[in-house]
Parts: structure tokens; sequence; C-alpha cells
């Protein structure tokens, strides 16, 4: 399990949400339940994204922090790793 941080500020028209120390992992919702929920599916996503094309994922850095947030708290990515294993009867050659 990984780590990171995220944001939050309060807008006029929702909640901006994102993860300060894994680039591109933002959104906004009307709330901030909506806004956790789908900050949670963008790190996923991105993680995802980054292990298919190759990349690393970003290490998170607990000193990192946007000064314009309004409150920040821990959101965690967990990584299930498995193998495809894919199982022919005997009698398929």
């Amino acid at each position: 399990m990984l780590v990171y941080k995220a944001s939050y500020k309060y807008l006029p028209d929702g909640i901006h949400g994102e993860v300060v120390d894994f680039p591109g992992v933002i959104t906004c919702g009307s709330n901030i339940k909506e806004t956790r929920k789908l900050l949670s599916g963008a790190l996923e996503d991105m993680a995802e994204t980054n292990i298919l094309l190759g990349e690393a994922i970003p290490v998170p850095n607990p000193e990192a922090t946007d000064p314009e947030a309004d409150f920040d708290e821990p959101i965690h990515l967990v990584i299930n790793a498995s193998t495809r294993v894919r199982v022919r009867p005997d009698s398929v050659a």
C-alpha cells in the first residue's frame, strides 16, 4: 500500500480534489463524499495507466502540500498483482 496526500479546495461550484504527490490525479465533485470517491478512482486509473505504459509510479512525498488547499488527508493506493493463467484441457493440442 502506498500513501499519498489528497488536498481539497472549496470552490463556489464544488470541491476540487488533487493528489499533490501524484501528478495528473485531479477531480472536482459537488460535495466532499463525491470528490473523495472520484479522486480515489482517478488515482487508481492513473496508477494503472503508468503501469500499462511501463512508467514508474511516483514515490509518495509526505512533505508535498498545496498552500491554497483548505485541507488535506492521506489517500491510499493498494496494488494487487496477479498472473494470467490459461488452462487448456489435455484433449486440446
